[in-house]
């Protein structure tokens, strides 16, 4: 055998095949109402138990911080995106559609005649599995205080809402003057 021979041999040795977990995609499944939580939960476990970590990678319940200000006070809270559904990244077989489609809570895959069909790329670009909603009640000429940062306690009123940046231009008065200030939802209270 010469040298050049031994490299590429060398070099078909060392490439490593796909793992089975590559060809997993996105699914969608159905769940009772309420169940979402408990049926994760009841997944992770049976995947587990049945090792079956390669065919069902991932099990997901997209939540989302909901912050509320309301009557001056601030509340954070999550909330499921998809209620009574999960997504499953999975490798579809017989078995890993058996297991998913018999946990307890499951009604079935989403998809046409209950056939299990994969979120498609895009879908999977677009879902916002992770973001952050606000609802404030905040409006131009209310009056509200600093509860946090370098300006807590000084008191001014509201001029503009950017919903979009999650901010508020606040005027402010400091040294006998109006001062505009740019701060976030969760640095202010409404004064009542």
């Amino acid at each position: 055998m010469n040298i050049e021979e031994n490299n590429n041999q060398t070099v078909e040795e060392n490439v490593e095949e796909p793992s089975i977990r590559d060809q997993a995609k996105w699914y969608v499944i159905h769940t009772y109402s309420s169940y979402e939580n408990k049926v994760k939960i009841n997944l992770e476990k049976i995947v587990e138990n049945r090792e079956m970590q390669d065919y069902i990678v991932e099990v997901v319940v997209p939540m989302e911080e909901v912050i509320e200000n309301k009557g001056g006070k601030r509340k954070v809270s999550f909330k499921k995106i998809f209620p009574g559904y999960v997504l499953v990244k999975m490798v579809m077989s017989d078995e890993s559609w058996y297991v998913v489609r018999n946990t307890r809570g499951v009604t079935g895959f989403v998809g046409p005649s209950a056939k299990p069909v994969p979120l498609s790329d895009d879908e999977v670009k677009s879902m916002r599995l992770e973001g952050v909603e606000t609802v404030v009640d905040f409006n131009v000429g209310d009056n509200v205080r600093v509860i946090e940062g370098p300006l807590e306690n000084f008191v001014g009123t509201v001029e503009e809402v950017h919903g979009d940046k999650r901010k508020i231009r606040v005027l402010i008065s400091m040294f006998g003057r109006e001062t505009p200030v740019e701060l976030e939802y969760g640095q202010i209270q409404i004064i009542l």
